[in-house]
């Protein structure tokens, strides 16, 4: 946080850390009723969602839509969300290292209406699910190590994937970024924005274009509630080529 907020001081971290941390725990303990009520708990606890229009719209074209999202406000209350509301949905997973752990999850997001795609070797999964009209839904805002492209993030190169935006682009598909802030007591405000390609632009160009601009709509809602963002994570853990110091090319 101190790197994300250099204009700020020391107290301002500590406060808005220990904050995250809350958020964190709190987040992870309403899971249960979540849980236990299913859906329509997802939808009473969502009072504003913005940009539901430009959802139907997208999934109205017939060619399925890629959505990406962070870990920020509520990330799994914002995949049960779009089944709330009616669309299909296929949440992107990683695999846990902990069984266990991935079980759970697993079959969490199950019950809260998602169907699954596991991320190692996914990509006829995403192409068969876009083929059938279904939203494809990746939290992405993870180090990306190698396989990324360096976009800015908080003012600094930031490996991100690239699998979202080159998904649409091949697909045509429309590409949304959305997610879901906590607001209040089992009060949530849901945000959606749509992102199109640049005309002009070469294919390589248009992944990282659009990679960038979806990385700065996260930071811009980050900035305005820093402590609902997945601070633990290392978000700059690569470095990008020709930054480290004394050397060129990536370092982990």
């Amino acid at each position: 946080m101190t790197l994300a907020f250099p204009e700020r001081d020391a107290d301002w971290v500590s406060r808005t850390a220990r904050a995250c941390f809350e958020h964190v725990g709190r987040e992870a303990l309403g899971l249960p009723r979540l849980l236990r009520l299913g859906l329509p708990e997802v939808r009473a606890r969502l009072e504003v969602i913005e940009g539901t229009e430009v959802l139907r719209e997208a999934f109205g074209e017939g060619r399925g839509v890629v959505m990406v999202s962070g870990h920020f406000g509520n990330w799994e209350l914002a995949g049960s969300a779009l089944a709330a509301l009616g669309y299909p949905v296929d949440a992107v997973m990683q695999r846990l290292k902990n069984p266990h752990l991935n079980r759970l999850i697993q079959e969490m997001r199950e019950r809260l209406g998602m169907g699954l795609i596991d991320r190692v070797r996914a990509w006829d999964r995403y192409m068969e699910s876009l083929a059938a009209g279904r939203i494809v839904a990746f939290v992405a805002d993870q180090d990306a190590r190698g396989r990324g492209v360096f976009v800015p993030f908080f003012g600094r190169p930031a490996s991100t994937h690239k699998a979202p935006a080159l998904l649409a682009l091949r697909t045509r598909a429309p590409f949304l970024i959305g997610g879901t802030l906590r607001v209040g007591p089992r009060r949530y405000h849901g945000w959606i924005v749509r992102l199109d390609p640049r005309p002009g632009l070469g294919a390589g160009e248009q992944v990282l274009d659009l990679t960038q601009r979806w990385a700065a709509e996260l930071e811009r809602r980050i900035r305005l509630y820093p402590e609902q963002y997945f601070w633990h994570h290392k978000r700059w853990k690569t470095t990008a080529p020709g930054t480290a110091p004394g050397g060129s090319g990536i370092k982990l």
